[in-house]
């Protein structure tokens, strides 16, 4: 009676048809996963580098002096925020980048605080735990000489959240990238600068 079920066992042990299948089941998801994790890794860096360059180059308006003797109102923190996002690419959300321009007293007291709200300032609604901006936007670019501080923060979104792999680094699901600048204007001159 045992017979034909060992032989039925035997013949399904050496059938391979749908091996493939079975391993493509197994490995998909750590396949898949590990592609979005270096996809997540590379935007985020990406995001970084765009960020980075577009403080470099809208900085360079005011090192130079063209933003304080632009008269088409561009002067402005407003005005600043459209030269940053011009060199975002589309892509962070121009409204959510916080900036900071400010005259320092020399290079030496150039100082950088964080720019969101940590530990126990943070408050929890419905399990979802938010911690706001402290950074104060403000615009003064200074006069010809003056050493600036440029500062520029966003949240950018991640969506792979693994053990072991998790780019976020506010409690909120986002990763905080930020830029920085200081730097001594040049010796420009103008009539109407602050």
């Amino acid at each position: 009676m045992l017979a034909p079920a060992l032989r039925g066992a035997r013949r399904f042990h050496r059938d391979e048809r749908g091996v493939t299948v079975v391993e493509f089941g197994i490995l998909a998801l750590p396949f898949f996963t590990l592609i979005a994790a270096i996809l997540e890794t590379s935007l985020v860096f990406l995001a970084g580098q765009i960020l980075d360059s577009a403080v470099q180059d809208a900085g360079r308006l005011i090192r130079t002096g063209q933003m304080q003797t632009d008269t088409s109102q561009t002067n402005t923190l407003e005005g600043f925020r459209t030269k940053i996002c011009d060199g975002l690419f589309n892509m962070m959300t121009c409204s959510d980048v916080k900036l900071k321009v400010s005259v320092v007293a020399d290079f030496a007291s150039a100082t950088v605080t964080y720019p969101i709200q940590t530990g126990n300032a943070c408050t929890t609604t419905n399990g979802i735990t938010t911690c706001n901006w402290t950074i104060v936007e403000g615009y003064d670019p200074g006069a010809g000489g003056d050493v600036v501080l440029v500062q520029a923060f966003y949240k950018w979104p991640t969506l792979v959240r693994l053990p072991g792999f998790n780019l976020q680094n506010q409690v909120d699901g986002t990763r905080l990238l930020g830029a920085v600048r200081v730097f001594r204007n040049e010796p420009f001159g103008c009539s109407g600068c602050t």
